[in-house]
């Protein structure tokens, strides 16, 4: 009769690392590790493998780590030296592991994937939204590098009506005001967080984002 599991868990808090451990109750730790509120998203299984001891995961995490050692998360904090259970691959490679042991030997059938939920997938996108508009708040918006030209128009992609005229090759102004996108975007949509402006803007029906990347600046 099988002990407890080892699981990989996934977050898409931090989505290029898997969780990979041992747990008498997967449930049970699941609910611990989402109880904290220092992480933004919630953990989810995504396979299980059942086994007959404990600390089985060990033994994977020593295959892993012979594999190549620069996969662990391995840091110093106050001078000690932390190693845990986060690896940086991807949910299939680790799964890619646990099926080729449960093959081995011969427990194929102990081995289960899950299935994602909704609500885990708006989670996912929801995260990749974040870190995209992050990563576009940190990439300075060119007008000019677009081959917008000043005297131009672009248009609020929730209202085509709304329109700003181009000023300079980072500025538009909108009924008598300069802004800056970003500080145009939080006052047509009411935001106060920081937000990525380009990305609530078109210019001749095409995302100002859109622009960027298809022109590579």
């Amino acid at each position: 009769m099988a002990q407890g599991v080892i699981y990989i868990l996934t977050n898409p808090s931090f989505p290029d690392y898997v969780k990979i451990g041992y747990a008498d109750d997967i449930k049970q730790r699941l609910s611990h590790l989402n109880r904290s509120e220092c992480i933004p998203f919630a953990f989810r299984i995504y396979a299980t493998y059942e086994v007959d001891s404990r600390l089985s995961d060990k033994k994977i995490h020593s295959i892993i780590d012979r594999i190549n050692p620069d996969l662990r998360s391995i840091d110093n904090f106050n001078g000690q030296k932390r190693v845990r259970e986060f690896y940086a691959m991807t949910p299939e490679d680790a799964y890619g592991i646990l099926e080729a042991i449960a093959e081995i030997h011969g427990f194929s059938d102990r081995l289960k994937k899950y299935e994602k939920s909704e609500s885990e997938t708006n989670d996912e996108r929801l995260a990749e939204e974040i870190d995209n508009e992050s990563t576009e708040r940190a990439a300075n918006f060119s007008f000019s590098a677009c081959q917008i030209q000043i005297g131009e128009q672009i248009e609020y992609y929730a209202d085509h009506d709304i329109k700003a005229t181009v000023v300079d090759d980072r500025k538009v102004s909108y009924e008598g005001e300069i802004y800056s996108l970003t500080a145009l975007a939080k006052k047509l949509t009411g935001k106060k967080n920081n937000i990525a402006g380009p990305r609530y803007f078109k210019y001749k029906g095409e995302w100002l984002n859109t622009v960027r990347h298809r022109l590579g600046v």
